[in-house]
């Protein structure tokens, strides 16, 4: 999900915890523990959150460490609805949260960001390949024949000014020793069936308020994503992700995600629908008039995979 400012977007969009469900009485955070093989859909926009979790049927909520998770099913799937929270470490820490005391085996993570590939729009909805952390950076010493960065780091893509991006070193069980990686990857069997499934969505054009997109939103599956901590609007940081990465859209939480899924070995796939150009916008940015409509799109593809997707 993108970054808000405070009082331009209402105060619902900064809810991160319960999102139109009952109140719940809280349980201790460790006291959670479902059995039940469920695939975890998780939300980064709360108003996307309520629209899946409005047809959740056998619901039950349960409320950990301040994070509520309802479980029931979803598309006739099992599932468990949560959000993330905005931010990596946010997205990091609940998914990890429902690992912990869910029996998770498929991991769909959504929300709204920004299209950094010049080839798409405003209402597109991507679901890319693989998942970098752009921003894991080591920013270099201005030295006399240039910038100088330590030796102690593998840096795999080219530098903006002073910012170099380096890769991550993660344990994962049974490995014999941590490994240092910069892409994280999409399960390959939840990516054919969103390959599947992406024909058959109907996405919305206009948004409530009346302001239409100048042509019809489409799904795209394949490509990279990045993800960083940082709401980007720049247009040149724009250009840089897209010639740098190859990435077609950036976002603040699915790299985290797709770091945590890879480390616990539980399949990820993100759907990831554009709000905004990340700066590619000649009139200014474009959230504030079409983030429903993103978060209506993404819920709808969401919907669609969950029915694609084998038992």
């Amino acid at each position: 999900m993108k970054f808000f400012r405070l009082g331009t977007l209402p105060a619902a969009l900064l809810v991160l915890g319960s999102v139109g469900a009952a109140a719940a009485a809280p349980v201790p955070a460790h006291g959670v523990r479902d059995d039940a093989p469920r695939i975890a859909v998780v939300s980064a926009f709360a108003p996307e959150l309520a629209i899946l979790k409005s047809e959740l049927t056998g619901a039950t909520i349960h409320v950990m460490n301040g994070v509520e998770f309802a479980t029931g099913r979803l598309e006739g799937r099992a599932v468990v609805l949560f959000l993330s929270g905005i931010s990596m470490v946010n997205a990091a820490m609940t998914v990890q949260l429902a690992i912990d005391h869910f029996t998770i085996d498929r991991i769909v993570f959504s929300g709204i960001a920004g299209g950094v590939d010049p080839a798409l729009d405003i209402g597109d909805v991507v679901i890319a390949d693989r998942w970098g952390q752009y921003l894991e950076m080591v920013f270099a010493r201005d030295g006399p024949e240039g910038w100088e960065k330590p030796p102690f780091f593998q840096y795999p893509h080219g530098n903006f000014g002073m910012m170099f991006p380096r890769s991550v070193t993660v344990q994962r069980a049974g490995a014999p020793a941590p490994e240092t990686r910069f892409w994280f990857p999409a399960d390959e069997a939840m990516l054919a069936a969103a390959r599947d499934a992406a024909g058959g969505v109907a996405l919305g054009r206009c948004s409530a308020e009346g302001a239409c997109l100048e042509r019809a939103p489409r799904v795209v599956v394949g490509g990279a994503g990045v993800s960083g901590g940082a709401f980007i609007d720049n247009a040149a940081f724009r250009d840089y992700t897209f010639d740098t990465f190859g990435a077609r859209v950036l976002d603040m939480e699915s790299a985290a995600v797709a770091h945590v899924a890879w480390a616990n070995e539980v399949p990820f796939i993100a759907i990831r629908s554009l709000s905004d150009l990340a700066g590619g916008s000649a009139g200014g940015n474009q959230l504030d008039i079409f983030f429903r409509l993103a978060a209506d799109n993404a819920a709808q593809v969401v919907k669609a995979l969950l029915h694609a997707l084998p038992e």
